[in-house]
């Protein structure tokens, strides 16, 4: 089981079913497949961030809110095993992290 893949894709859920948005709906106003965007709710498939943008773009929420949980849902990752996922991000991946933690890091 991957905690990441299921934990996001539960975020992106919960944020859909508070919208009252169905996600046939969600997946429209992102424009992304249905069946994509149900595999990552069920924590089949994983999400780029620029993915993920389009649906909190939709959502009509930032980035850093859709990570702005409560301390105790969120998970510690080591910075090892941080190290190892950046490192599996291609270029523009990377890029779009940056951005993510600059805007995140100026609040």
């Amino acid at each position: 089981m991957n905690f990441e893949k299921k934990s996001i894709g539960a975020r992106i859920a919960h944020l859909r079913e508070t919208k009252g948005l169905t996600t046939n709906r969600l997946a429209n106003n992102c424009g992304l497949s249905q069946s994509f965007l149900r595999s990552v709710e069920l924590g089949e498939k994983g999400i780029t961030v620029e993915n993920l943008a389009l649906v909190c773009e939709a959502l009509g929420i930032t980035l850093k809110d859709f990570f702005d949980t409560p301390s105790e849902q969120t998970p510690i990752i080591e910075a090892e095993e941080l190290k190892r996922m950046i490192e599996r991000l291609n270029s523009q991946q990377k890029s779009a992290l940056a951005a993510f933690l600059r805007t995140i890091s100026q609040q």
